[in-house]
């Protein structure tokens, strides 16, 4: 079977494109600030991508387990079982190496907020005993806040909807990749039959053919020579017979 019919590769160019949406987005979320909405929105899009990932190269990976129990059902040999595991290794690593990357980033950057804000609590103005009161210019800087604040959750209203949308893109991915893996089951399991009854027939004719070599075996032994002579003589004049009656009449 060739690479390009092989249900495997199919599935490997898939799961390879997944990847590589997964390395674009990775280094866009490596040259933003931590501290804006876009670089949670890729967070969040970065892991959820990986844990697709790495479920699709599981489910290969259970798949070449299968094909290892009985490679010559499947065509392949122990060079490409091989070849097949190192490749799904090796995205494994990949997802798994990024996945780690970004939650590290998330949670530090959990820390970083969670210390910013006690220090906003700790640098508020105190006039006796109670928190400073705002003034005029607090009341413009509130506005200018609450502003910024309903900008902010336009956009991370727009970021939530893209990201509906990749998801819904990759569940489509994923169902195809399920589709691929139920049509490679029903081929490998229709090979089988296949080749069950290729066996069964193969069996019975080389019994019937067992049986026949034993037949002629008999019958020359107990043939005597003179026997042996008169068939021949009699198939000889069959022959002729035969020959006068199909090209003299």
């Amino acid at each position: 079977m060739s690479s390009a019919q092989d249900p495997f590769y199919i599935v490997k160019e898939e799961i390879q494109g997944s990847i590589d949406k997964v390395h674009t987005t990775f280094h866009q979320w490596e040259h933003i600030p931590s501290n804006t909405g876009e670089w949670v929105h890729l967070t969040k899009e970065l892991v959820a991508g990986c844990e697709s990932v790495e479920w699709q190269v599981d489910e290969l990976h259970k798949a070449i387990s299968v094909a290892a129990r009985d490679p010559a059902s499947y065509g392949i040999d122990e060079v490409e079982l091989e070849k097949r595991r190192r490749w799904t290794n090796n995205a494994r690593a990949q997802v798994r190496n990024m996945r780690k990357t970004v939650e590290a980033g998330k949670e530090q950057s959990n820390l970083v907020n969670t210390g910013l804000s006690g220090m906003r609590q700790e640098l508020m103005p105190v006039s006796n005993g109670r928190p400073y009161q705002a003034g005029r210019s607090d009341q413009y800087n509130t506005q200018h806040n609450e502003n910024f604040i309903s900008a902010e959750t336009d956009r991370q209203l727009l970021l939530i909807k893209q990201q509906d949308e990749e998801l819904d893109e990759l569940t489509a991915s994923v169902q195809r990749i399920g589709g691929v893996g139920l049509t490679i089951h029903e081929e490998l399991a229709g090979q089988g039959r296949i080749l069950d009854e290729l066996s069964l027939e193969m069996d019975g004719t080389m019994n019937r053919l067992d049986f026949v070599q034993k037949k002629i075996a008999l019958v020359m032994k107990k043939a005597s020579l003179k026997g042996q002579l008169m068939i021949i003589a009699f198939l000889v004049l069959l022959f002729i017979i035969l020959f006068v009656l199909v090209f003299f009449t």
